[in-house]
């Protein structure tokens, strides 16, 4: 039994129960070594044993350890403890989707539009693994309190380079697609028919197939098409309907092919919402005589062809709790009416009578069209032209050998377009431009219109995209509010602008205060940014965040949006904490501090090189002698230096520090000292080192505590500037608190 105050791990610290799904219970913990908030996803007790569902949850670990994007939620770590199997993710502070319709009902076109394109992106990375998330739905995304969304539970994603031909239907059924519904191939265009759906319900606040069953949903999906979602918001933009429409098509050849043109799209549709640029391909249609049978006929193919009985076909309930069970499932449309090619060759009499009914139409069928032809060719006549651009019979006699027909290569790849042009014995010139909807590398205009007759080796010019134009984040602290708003979702930078208000006692209501990403880091059309607008003073306490693990950037916003400021007190290496994120912070988060309080943090410069430690070249001269004396006294060298004048040993004498250097109100009198020395060495390269146990410094700290150092050391640049930073760890009332003071010296 999983209960607070648990460690899974010897790790992990349960703080609460958070979730629950039909394989797991979701848990928010403490990482101690990390000292950070985390999300554990257990397997449920009546599961642990089930040598099939420990697969299916580890498979799930895998694929979504995979995957790291800004619009995924990250997996950390995996494992066992004892008959518990878990996965540790990062913790969302925020609601589901779902959650979110739930409680602001249909969305704003464009709130809809920016948070299906973080979807979209974060389902774009994972096709990009080859990864098919098979179960896209409102409940599976994530909204953090700062706007960010995040797509999660790829508890029945598998890898699209394995067998994605599955007897069950799998994914909610509401959000399903008819290809899963049926038990079919699953792939891409699976994900964005869900994709489509969950748009459809953003704007709407609602699904669009309802039923008493599950099965009745599922056969509306195969069957039914979409209602338009225009019928319940009359206002509501062409394109964007276009958009949900195409996605949604029962055939998934008609659908967007990647998500990539999704993406396109809906960022498209937030400049011209109302232009008509959705290309929805039309069904195929067949000029062949239509052969009816009986319902008779129908009926006794179908049962020779296997199908199931209707008893049969009430038990099969499309979702994620069928998946186990190895049940058959629907097959494609075709082998609903006619089976197999073992059952078409089995001597079935009303099957040979379709067949040789089919022969006959087909041989008058072509008899005719041989007589319209000759006679057509006898009177000079010829075909009407193309769809395509193509030459017909009629156009090839009246275009002289010399010449030839543009073909169309706007949305074309730069490598289809030239392919189509040298086969149309046509010259190329190429040149190319950013464009804030075009996908890069697609052709965005031609010189010469398609179907325009022109001379061989002719040139035709052809622009190409270079995708959307990179831009630079502007500074707009300080500015109003409305008019940062007009301008970042301008036509210069196209953005997708979430508010969020905090106190300020620097700028008035409604000035702005911040923003996420700051300014000058480089954004692109069509990028969602958080833009933190004041809503006055306040003089209270603040309550401080955890900011570890976080990029330097994020954790400034973060300190920032809770009237906090930050500054970069250290670096250091770590192995776990990647560079450029924060190790340490010298005020522990849940404290309340006065509102302005700077938090000193020290930043990660990554794994320790292994350059660093100790060079063997700085080193070299001392391997004849006692390697005790080497670090004590000067040494002769055989560096290319005169060996006369060059030391392999300098000293930095730190001045003492006492406990009321820490700045602790609380009569502290007892906890823990580390001491730190950062330096930098003869590369030129920062070095930082735990010193605490080789300079004699005492760990334990007590209320008359004071230290002194002499560092010495071999690896240095002599005349650099040291540090060594003390850190004080203790415990109060309060809980466990690290603070830091700094001793700085010379190495001479």
């Amino acid at each position: 039994m999983i209960r607070k105050g648990m460690f899974i791990g010897d790790r992990y610290e349960i703080v609460d129960k958070v979730g629950s799904g039909g394989m797991s219970d979701v848990y928010k913990a403490l990482d101690h070594k990390l000292n950070r908030y985390v999300a554990i996803k257990v397997l449920k007790p009546e599961f642990s044993e089930d040598k099939t569902f420990v697969s299916k949850f580890k498979v799930e670990a895998q694929s979504a350890a995979g995957l790291v994007h800004p619009n995924i939620v990250n997996v950390y770590d995996v494992g066992e403890d004892d008959t518990l199997h878990y996965i540790v993710m990062e913790l969302i502070d925020g609601i589901t989707l779902k959650k979110y319709i739930e409680k602001k009902g249909p969305l704003p076109v464009k709130e809809a539009v920016s948070i299906a394109i973080q979807v979209s992106q974060g389902i774009e990375a994972a096709h990009n693994n080859n990864i098919i998330h098979r179960d896209i739905k409102p409940q599976n995304i994530m909204i953090s309190r700062e706007g960010k969304v995040k797509v999660t539970d790829f508890g029945i994603a598998r890898a699209a380079s394995s067998n994605t031909i599955n007897s069950n239907a799998m994914g909610s059924v509401h959000y399903i697609s008819p290809e899963q519904a049926r038990g079919g191939y699953i792939d891409e265009k699976s994900d964005i028919y869900s994709l489509g759906i969950t748009l459809y319900e953003l704007i709407t606040g609602k699904v669009p197939f309802e039923g008493d069953s599950t099965v009745s949903v599922a056969l509306q999906h195969i069957n039914d098409e979409i209602p338009s979602p225009k019928e319940i918001v009359p206002d509501l933009p062409v394109s964007v309907e276009k958009i949900i429409l195409k996605c949604t098509q029962k055939k998934p050849d008609r659908r967007y092919a990647k998500v990539s043109a999704l993406i396109a799209d809906l960022k498209h549709s937030l400049i011209a919402p109302d232009e008509d640029f959705v290309q929805i391909t039309s069904p195929a249609v067949s000029n062949r005589t239509t052969v009816m049978m009986t319902d008779e006929e129908v009926s006794k193919i179908r049962n020779e062809a296997g199908q199931y009985p209707e008893e049969e076909k009430d038990e099969y309930i499309p979702g994620e709790d069928d998946e186990e069970e190895g049940e058959e499932s629907y097959e494609d449309d075709e082998d609903d009416i006619f089976g197999d090619e073992d059952d078409i060759d089995s001597g079935n009499p009303k099957m040979d009578k379709v067949i040789f009914i089919g022969a006959i139409v087909s041989g008058v069928v072509f008899i005719i069209l041989a007589i319209i032809l000759a006679i057509n060719t006898a009177n000079g006549c010829g075909g009407s032209k193309s769809d395509d651009g193509s030459t017909t019979t009629a156009e090839a006699e009246s275009i002289k050998s010399t010449q030839t027909k543009v073909p169309k290569v706007v949305g074309k790849s730069e490598d289809e377009a030239v392919q189509m042009l040298s086969d149309a014995h046509l010259g190329y010139k190429i040149s190319s431009q950013y464009h804030n909807t075009i996908p890069k590398g697609d052709v965005i205009s031609q010189s010469t219109d398609e179907g325009t007759v022109v001379d061989k080796n002719t040139t035709i010019e052809i622009v190409v995209s270079q995708g959307a134009k990179k831009n630079t984040m502007p500074n707009v602290i300080g500015q109003d509010k409305d008019s940062v708003k007009t301008l970042l979702e301008g036509e210069d930078y196209g953005l997708i602008v979430t508010f969020e208000y905090q106190t300020s006692t620097s700028y008035e209501a409604n000035k702005v205060i911040g923003t996420n990403p700051e300014a000058k880091t480089d954004i692109y059309f069509g990028d969602s940014v958080v833009v933190y607008v004041s809503q006055g003073s306040d003089t209270s306490d603040s309550e401080v965040p955890n900011v570890i693990d976080m990029s330097q950037e994020k954790a400034k916003a973060t300190l920032e949006s809770k009237g906090l400021s930050m500054k970069v007190e250290n670096e250091a290496y770590s192995d776990s904490i990647a560079a450029g994120n924060i190790i340490v912070q010298d005020i522990k988060d849940g404290k309340k501090v006065p509102r302005g309080t700077t938090i000193g943090v020290t930043v990660s410069k990554g794994a320790e090189p292994t350059t660093t430690q100790a060079p063997t070249t700085t080193q070299a001269p001392t391997t004849t002698k006692a390697p005790e004396t080497t670090t004590t006294k000067p040494v002769e060298t055989t560096t290319t230096k005169p060996a006369e004048t060059e030391k392999t040993t300098f000293t930095a004498n730190f001045p003492s520090r006492k406990a009321s250097d820490f700045g602790v109100s609380e009569d502290v009198t007892d906890g823990q000292i580390k001491a730190v020395l950062s330096y930098t060495n003869k590369n030129g390269e920062n070095v930082t080192k735990d010193v605490t146990a080789s300079a004699g410094i005492a760990t334990r700290y007590s209320k008359n505590w004071s230290q002194n150092a002499s560092i010495e050391a071999s690896d240095v640049k002599a005349g650099t500037e040291a540090k060594i930073t003390y850190t004080l760890t203790y415990t109060d009332a309060e809980g466990e608190h690290e603070v830091t003071a700094v001793s700085e010296a010379v190495f001479n």
